[in-house]
Protein backbone atom coordinates (compact mmCIF):
# COMPACT_ATOMS: atom_id res chain seq x y z
CA UNK A 1 0.00 0.00 0.00
CA UNK A 2 1.54 3.46 -1.02
CA UNK A 3 1.42 6.21 1.17
CA UNK A 4 -0.92 8.27 -0.77
CA UNK A 5 -3.37 5.27 -0.45
CA UNK A 6 -2.67 5.18 3.11
CA UNK A 7 -3.58 8.32 3.55
CA UNK A 8 -7.04 8.42 1.74
CA UNK A 9 -8.09 5.15 3.92
CA UNK A 10 -7.03 7.27 6.88
CA UNK A 11 -8.74 9.84 6.14
CA UNK A 12 -12.13 7.79 4.84
CA UNK A 13 -11.75 5.46 8.24
CA UNK A 14 -11.31 9.21 10.56
CA UNK A 15 -14.43 10.98 8.52
CA UNK A 16 -16.95 7.48 9.04
CA UNK A 17 -15.70 7.32 12.70
CA UNK A 18 -16.30 11.33 12.69
CA UNK A 19 -19.84 10.42 11.22
CA UNK A 20 -20.71 8.03 13.53
CA UNK A 21 -19.90 9.87 16.86
CA UNK A 22 -20.92 12.82 15.82
CA UNK A 23 -24.63 11.95 14.24
CA UNK A 24 -25.83 11.10 18.04
CA UNK A 25 -24.64 14.27 19.18
CA UNK A 26 -26.49 16.26 16.45
CA UNK A 27 -29.65 14.37 17.45
CA UNK A 28 -29.10 15.33 21.02
CA UNK A 29 -28.41 19.02 20.62
CA UNK A 30 -31.84 18.90 17.73
CA UNK A 31 -33.93 17.42 20.68
CA UNK A 32 -32.53 19.50 23.68
CA UNK A 33 -33.45 23.01 21.43
CA UNK A 34 -36.51 21.84 20.05
CA UNK A 35 -39.69 23.80 21.27
CA UNK A 36 -42.10 22.06 22.86
CA UNK A 37 -45.74 21.43 22.09
CA UNK A 38 -47.29 23.39 18.85
CA UNK A 39 -44.98 25.88 19.51
CA UNK A 40 -41.83 25.86 16.18
CA UNK A 41 -38.72 26.95 15.66
CA UNK A 42 -35.75 26.50 18.72
CA UNK A 43 -35.44 27.51 22.45
CA UNK A 44 -32.63 26.82 24.70
CA UNK A 45 -34.76 26.55 27.97
CA UNK A 46 -33.38 22.92 28.28
CA UNK A 47 -30.30 24.57 28.68
CA UNK A 48 -31.27 27.72 30.79
CA UNK A 49 -32.40 24.81 32.90
CA UNK A 50 -28.91 23.84 33.72
CA UNK A 51 -28.24 26.92 35.87
CA UNK A 52 -31.99 27.93 36.90
CA UNK A 53 -32.82 24.50 38.41
CA UNK A 54 -31.58 24.52 41.78
CA UNK A 55 -31.33 20.72 42.26
CA UNK A 56 -29.27 20.39 39.09
CA UNK A 57 -27.02 23.44 39.63
CA UNK A 58 -25.69 22.43 42.61
CA UNK A 59 -25.47 18.40 42.02
CA UNK A 60 -23.25 19.62 38.63
CA UNK A 61 -20.92 21.84 41.18
CA UNK A 62 -20.81 19.04 43.47
CA UNK A 63 -19.74 16.90 40.48
CA UNK A 64 -17.31 19.18 39.20
CA UNK A 65 -15.73 19.42 43.03
CA UNK A 66 -15.31 15.44 43.34
CA UNK A 67 -13.53 15.38 40.10
CA UNK A 68 -10.80 17.72 41.52
CA UNK A 69 -10.64 16.12 44.87
CA UNK A 70 -10.83 12.44 43.14
CA UNK A 71 -7.67 13.67 41.05
CA UNK A 72 -5.90 15.11 43.88
CA UNK A 73 -7.12 12.22 46.26
CA UNK A 74 -5.22 9.69 43.44
CA UNK A 75 -2.26 11.88 42.59
CA UNK A 76 -1.28 12.37 46.51
CA UNK A 77 -1.84 8.44 46.72
CA UNK A 78 -0.74 7.00 43.57
CA UNK A 79 2.43 8.84 42.73
CA UNK A 80 4.32 8.82 45.89
CA UNK A 81 3.37 5.21 46.35
CA UNK A 82 4.74 3.93 43.07
CA UNK A 83 7.66 5.65 43.11
CA UNK A 84 8.58 4.44 46.60
CA UNK A 85 8.07 1.06 45.53
CA UNK A 86 9.25 0.72 42.22
CA UNK A 87 13.04 2.59 44.38
CA UNK A 88 12.52 0.94 47.60
CA UNK A 89 10.38 -2.16 47.63
CA UNK A 90 10.47 -3.64 44.20
CA UNK A 91 9.43 -7.09 44.87
CA UNK A 92 5.94 -5.60 45.98
CA UNK A 93 5.52 -3.90 42.94
CA UNK A 94 3.58 -6.97 41.36
CA UNK A 95 1.10 -7.13 44.38
CA UNK A 96 0.33 -2.90 44.44
CA UNK A 97 -0.60 -3.59 40.44
CA UNK A 98 -3.05 -6.41 41.64
CA UNK A 99 -4.67 -3.88 44.50
CA UNK A 100 -5.21 -0.88 42.17
CA UNK A 101 -6.32 -3.33 39.05
CA UNK A 102 -8.89 -5.39 41.22
CA UNK A 103 -11.27 -2.70 41.33
CA UNK A 104 -11.30 -3.59 37.52
CA UNK A 105 -12.32 -7.20 38.26
CA UNK A 106 -15.50 -6.24 40.38
CA UNK A 107 -18.66 -4.72 39.42
CA UNK A 108 -19.37 -1.54 41.01
CA UNK A 109 -22.88 -2.85 42.30
CA UNK A 110 -20.68 -5.55 44.38
CA UNK A 111 -18.30 -2.38 45.51
CA UNK A 112 -20.93 -0.45 46.56
CA UNK A 113 -22.80 -3.47 48.80
CA UNK A 114 -19.70 -4.17 50.15
CA UNK A 115 -19.34 -0.50 51.39
CA UNK A 116 -22.96 0.31 52.27
CA UNK A 117 -22.26 -0.14 56.16
CA UNK A 118 -18.97 1.67 56.00
CA UNK A 119 -20.61 4.51 54.27
CA UNK A 120 -22.77 4.85 57.15
CA UNK A 121 -19.86 5.98 59.69
CA UNK A 122 -18.11 7.77 56.86
CA UNK A 123 -21.48 10.05 56.45
CA UNK A 124 -21.55 9.90 60.16
CA UNK A 125 -18.09 11.26 60.68
CA UNK A 126 -17.95 13.65 57.74
CA UNK A 127 -21.76 14.77 57.02
CA UNK A 128 -23.93 13.76 53.91
CA UNK A 129 -22.66 15.90 52.01
CA UNK A 130 -21.84 14.19 48.04
CA UNK A 131 -17.98 14.98 48.35
CA UNK A 132 -17.89 12.37 50.67
CA UNK A 133 -18.29 10.17 47.89
CA UNK A 134 -14.25 10.61 46.68
CA UNK A 135 -13.42 8.04 48.81
CA UNK A 136 -14.96 5.60 47.02
CA UNK A 137 -14.09 7.31 43.23
CA UNK A 138 -10.73 7.15 44.39
CA UNK A 139 -10.32 3.67 44.07
CA UNK A 140 -12.84 3.15 40.85
CA UNK A 141 -10.40 5.02 39.45
CA UNK A 142 -7.26 3.35 40.34
CA UNK A 143 -6.97 0.97 37.67
CA UNK A 144 -7.25 3.44 34.90
CA UNK A 145 -4.63 5.82 36.88
CA UNK A 146 -1.91 2.90 37.75
CA UNK A 147 -1.97 1.97 33.83
CA UNK A 148 -1.36 5.78 32.90
CA UNK A 149 1.46 6.35 35.50
CA UNK A 150 3.29 3.12 35.50
CA UNK A 151 3.76 3.60 31.74
CA UNK A 152 5.15 7.25 32.14
CA UNK A 153 7.33 5.56 35.08
CA UNK A 154 8.41 3.01 32.91
CA UNK A 155 9.66 5.59 30.48
CA UNK A 156 12.60 7.07 32.62
CA UNK A 157 15.38 6.67 34.87
CA UNK A 158 13.68 6.68 37.86
CA UNK A 159 16.80 5.17 39.64
CA UNK A 160 19.57 6.92 38.62
CA UNK A 161 17.04 10.55 38.69
CA UNK A 162 16.55 9.58 42.33
CA UNK A 163 20.12 8.80 43.15
CA UNK A 164 21.69 11.93 41.25
CA UNK A 165 18.96 13.59 43.52
CA UNK A 166 19.92 12.26 46.73
CA UNK A 167 23.34 12.67 46.24
CA UNK A 168 23.26 16.00 46.00
CA UNK A 169 21.39 16.24 49.39
CA UNK A 170 18.10 16.52 47.97
CA UNK A 171 15.23 15.23 49.95
CA UNK A 172 12.53 12.24 49.48
CA UNK A 173 10.34 15.36 48.95
CA UNK A 174 12.49 16.98 46.35
CA UNK A 175 13.57 13.65 44.57
CA UNK A 176 9.40 12.93 44.13
CA UNK A 177 8.34 17.10 43.53
CA UNK A 178 11.09 18.13 41.93
CA UNK A 179 12.71 15.93 40.09
CA UNK A 180 10.44 12.88 38.92
CA UNK A 181 6.46 14.45 38.98
CA UNK A 182 7.66 16.82 36.49
CA UNK A 183 9.07 14.29 34.03
CA UNK A 184 5.73 12.30 34.35
CA UNK A 185 2.96 15.06 33.53
CA UNK A 186 1.55 13.43 30.36
CA UNK A 187 0.97 10.28 32.82
CA UNK A 188 -0.47 12.17 35.73
CA UNK A 189 -2.72 14.05 32.69
CA UNK A 190 -3.80 11.27 31.18
CA UNK A 191 -4.75 10.45 34.92
CA UNK A 192 -6.20 12.84 36.12
CA UNK A 193 -8.73 13.50 32.55
CA UNK A 194 -9.36 9.68 33.04
CA UNK A 195 -10.49 10.26 36.40
CA UNK A 196 -12.03 13.00 35.43
CA UNK A 197 -14.37 11.40 32.71
CA UNK A 198 -15.35 8.60 34.97
CA UNK A 199 -16.37 10.56 37.93
CA UNK A 200 -18.62 13.22 35.79
CA UNK A 201 -20.40 10.27 34.32
CA UNK A 202 -20.74 7.43 37.58
CA UNK A 203 -23.80 6.93 38.81
CA UNK A 204 -24.49 3.73 40.25
CA UNK A 205 -22.05 4.34 43.42
CA UNK A 206 -24.29 8.15 44.03
CA UNK A 207 -27.47 6.48 43.31
CA UNK A 208 -27.32 3.41 45.93
CA UNK A 209 -25.30 5.56 48.53
CA UNK A 210 -28.03 8.02 48.24
CA UNK A 211 -26.20 10.71 47.10
CA UNK A 212 -27.35 13.75 44.19
CA UNK A 213 -25.09 14.17 41.89
CA UNK A 214 -25.29 15.26 38.01
CA UNK A 215 -25.78 11.87 36.36
CA UNK A 216 -28.56 11.42 39.65
CA UNK A 217 -29.95 14.64 39.17
CA UNK A 218 -30.24 14.34 35.29
CA UNK A 219 -31.69 10.57 35.99
CA UNK A 220 -34.28 11.87 38.12
CA UNK A 221 -35.09 15.24 35.88
CA UNK A 222 -35.56 12.86 32.58
CA UNK A 223 -39.03 11.79 33.98
CA UNK A 224 -40.66 14.70 33.72
CA UNK A 225 -38.28 16.92 31.88
CA UNK A 226 -35.63 14.98 29.05
CA UNK A 227 -34.87 17.66 27.21
CA UNK A 228 -33.07 19.31 30.08
CA UNK A 229 -31.99 16.48 30.95
CA UNK A 230 -30.72 15.63 27.63
CA UNK A 231 -28.96 18.74 27.55
CA UNK A 232 -27.23 18.09 30.70
CA UNK A 233 -25.73 15.01 28.97
CA UNK A 234 -24.73 16.66 25.90
CA UNK A 235 -22.52 19.36 27.74
CA UNK A 236 -20.99 16.57 29.96
CA UNK A 237 -20.18 14.25 26.92
CA UNK A 238 -18.64 17.60 24.92
CA UNK A 239 -16.92 18.81 28.02
CA UNK A 240 -15.27 15.26 28.87
CA UNK A 241 -14.32 15.15 24.88
CA UNK A 242 -12.72 18.50 25.17
CA UNK A 243 -10.71 17.21 28.33
CA UNK A 244 -9.46 13.64 26.60
CA UNK A 245 -8.41 16.60 23.08
CA UNK A 246 -6.44 18.49 25.53
CA UNK A 247 -4.88 15.88 27.16
CA UNK A 248 -3.37 14.53 23.66
CA UNK A 249 -2.00 17.99 22.85
CA UNK A 250 -0.71 18.20 26.39
CA UNK A 251 1.25 15.41 25.22
CA UNK A 252 2.53 15.88 22.08
CA UNK A 253 3.13 19.55 23.23
CA UNK A 254 5.83 17.61 25.94
CA UNK A 255 7.29 15.18 23.44
CA UNK A 256 8.17 17.95 21.59
CA UNK A 257 9.99 19.82 24.17
CA UNK A 258 11.83 16.82 25.39
CA UNK A 259 13.03 15.70 21.30
CA UNK A 260 13.78 19.70 21.00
Amino acid sequence: MTSRTFTVVRAVLLLAFATYFALPLLAMLDFSTRARGDAEGRTWDAWTNLVADDMLRESIIASVLLALLTVAGMVVLLVPTMIWVRLRLPHLNRLVEFLCLLPLAIPALVIVVGIANVYSWVTYLFGDSPLTLTFAYVVLVLPYAYRSLDASLGAIDLVTLSEATRSLGGTWFTVIVRVVLPNIVPGVMGAAFISIALVLGEFVFASLLNFVTMPVALAQIYKYDAATSVAGSFASIVVISLALLALSFVGRDRRKGQTS
